[in-house]
């Protein structure tokens, strides 16, 4: 399916920011190959990228617009096949987006979001204590492991009522989705793991309903007519939005405390209130896209980029595949500058397209700017000498070109240690 001269995708994540930069260097729009030979044109620029996200030739269901899908040349053992084969809000297309995004809207509100600030403050002072102790013995903590990671979990877990004990699974099958260099073995495991634990989710709920949001997801199939969620729509769903709702929130506080710890000059202009920590999440979301690429959409009808501010005279065909490039387009030079690649708390446009855009932006971008608008000032003023404990050099990142984030961020609480 690969074409000669397109970019060929790293699945490993090992230099994702790298990548990008070649990506850009082919200009705006360039094609590149995803796992196992598939095809895509990866779009790098601000602008462009806006445009497309926001252009109703352009579909997420590849149900109706991608041929490859359709004549069943994706099998279900691709790395990236749970990201195409889900039927919910994330793969939808016009009407029927609309309608599954309302009904999840209805569910996933700005009031049920807001009412769980004092929550998460509780759950990251927690953490917290639970890190205190932990540097105490061992004067070392991986913060991904025992704060980035458990904090956005344990909210997300509460949020749609799943059990506390279900966790561990839970974090391991949506680790799983998004490695994207998984054998075909893990890819086909994950994919039943993570129904098998959503559905038991389900028929618990159905028996005891409680305040949460899977009991309102139910509601609503139940409760909403003609437009009420499937039994797969309800499942899927559920699959977005705890998946997604917690890695980019975990990748998000991971790469502002990274960006901090490395680059202390930026931290010491929140210190001083020359920048406020909305500054650092911003900036942060900028230059480490939590997500770096989002596969995929397709073009509904032939589009003529040049007629969209695009390169004159090049074309994405009806039914080819689209990557959105957010790694490379939150560094995009005509946007924001030769320095673009630069992390700078101060810099005035910190525009970026981390949360997407158009009909399909994250509902959950409220959730995760909340949980790091907590969590980043509660670590720095409980343990303000924390250091990394290993050179920035050793630290390895996710292996994942969609997930963009560290495997590990040792780091030292106190001078000493």
């Amino acid at each position: 399916m690969a074409q000669q001269g397109s970019i060929v995708i790293d699945p490993s994540g090992r230099d994702i920011h790298g990548e990008a930069a070649r990506i850009r260097a082919h200009g705006p729009v360039t094609r590149v190959e995803l796992p196992d030979g598939v095809e895509a044109w990866a779009v790098s620029s601000t602008e462009l990228l806006k445009r497309l996200l926001t252009d109703p030739r352009v579909s997420k269901d590849p149900r109706q617009h991608w041929p490859v899908w359709i004549d069943g040349k994706i099998s279900p053992e691709w790395p990236l096949f749970t990201w195409v084969a889900v039927q919910n809000m994330f793969t939808a297309y016009g009407g029927e987006h609309k309608r599954l995004r309302t009904l999840v809207a209805k569910a996933f509100t700005a009031r049920r979001t807001a009412a769980l600030q004092p929550r998460v403050e509780e759950i990251t002072k927690d953490l917290l204590d639970g890190i205190e102790k932990a540097g105490r013995r061992s004067g070392t903590v991986d913060l991904r492991e025992e704060f980035c990671y458990p904090l956005p979990i344990r909210v997300i877990s509460e949020l749609f009522g799943l059990p506390e004990e279900k966790g561990a699974e839970l974090r391991a099958v949506v680790d799983s989705i998004f490695h994207t260099s998984a054998t075909p073995e893990e890819v086909t495991d994950t994919y039943a793991r993570i129904y098998a634990v959503l559905s038991e989710l389900v028929a618990t709920k159905r028996a005891f309903p409680g305040d949460d949001l899977t009991t309102a997801l139910i509601t609503a199939r139940d409760d909403e007519g003609d437009t009420r969620l499937s039994e797969q729509e309800l499942l899927d769903t559920l699959v977005l939005m705890i998946s997604a709702g917690h890695e980019t929130t975990v990748n998000l506080i991971d790469n502002a405390i990274h960006a901090l710890l490395t680059q202390p000059e930026q931290l010491a202009h929140v210190r001083a209130g020359r920048a406020t920590w909305d500054d650092v999440i911003e900036e942060t979301l900028r230059v480490q896209a939590p997500v770096a690429s989002l596969p995929l959409r397709y073009a509904v009808e032939e589009l003529d980029l040049g007629e969209l501010g695009g390169p004159d005279g090049m074309v994405i065909g009806k039914g080819e595949a689209i990557l959105a490039a957010y790694a490379a387009a939150g560094r995009d030079p005509v946007r924001h500058g030769e320095d673009a690649d630069r992390f700078d708390v101060t810099r005035l446009d910190k525009e970026h397209l981390a949360f997407g855009h158009g009909v399909h932006f994250c509902l959950g971008a409220p959730l995760g700017r909340l949980e790091a608008r907590i969590a980043l000032p509660a670590l720095f003023d409980r343990f303000p000498d924390l250091r990394l404990a290993v050179p920035d050099e050793e630290l390895s990142p996710v292996e994942s070109f969609i997930s963009n984030g560290h495997h590990t961020l040792p780091a030292h609480l106190h001078p000493g240690t």
